[in-house]
């Protein structure tokens, strides 16, 4: 786009094409959980992602993605890992704003206060 400062990225980013056996609401929600543990991964690893699922999205698309020796599998998250220009960095709260410290009840017993952490407001 006209305008638009450019960065330099990565020539080779590595696609990650996360499957399930099966296609049932237990497999999603397993899905999403090993998502969010490559996701979390990933960033410790100072890589970027991104999702890359239109392809998932098409059953005549998302056949073709199944694991090619067997033919099984349900693909269901396609991510693009790489490294990329650092970005800016997200706003946080003050952790006064989001939980109050608070002593357990039963804790206290000449041994000092254990915190528990409790929602704040």
């Amino acid at each position: 786009m006209a305008g638009r400062h450019a960065a330099d990225f990565e020539q080779a980013p590595q696609l990650a094409l996360l499957s399930t056996d099966h296609d049932n609401p237990e497999d999603w929600l397993r899905a999403g959980q090993a998502m969010e543990r490559v996701l979390l991964l990933a960033t410790l690893e100072g890589l970027a992602s991104s999702f890359a699922t239109p392809p998932l999205e098409w059953a005549d698309l998302r056949r073709p993605l199944r694991d090619p020796m067997t033919g099984t599998g349900y693909p269901q998250v396609l991510l693009r890992l790489g490294y990329g220009p650092r970005g800016p960095g997200t706003p946080r709260r003050p952790v006064s704003e989001v939980l109050d410290i608070e002593p357990w009840p039963w804790a206290v017993h000449g041994t000092g206060e254990v915190p528990v952490l409790v929602p704040g407001p």
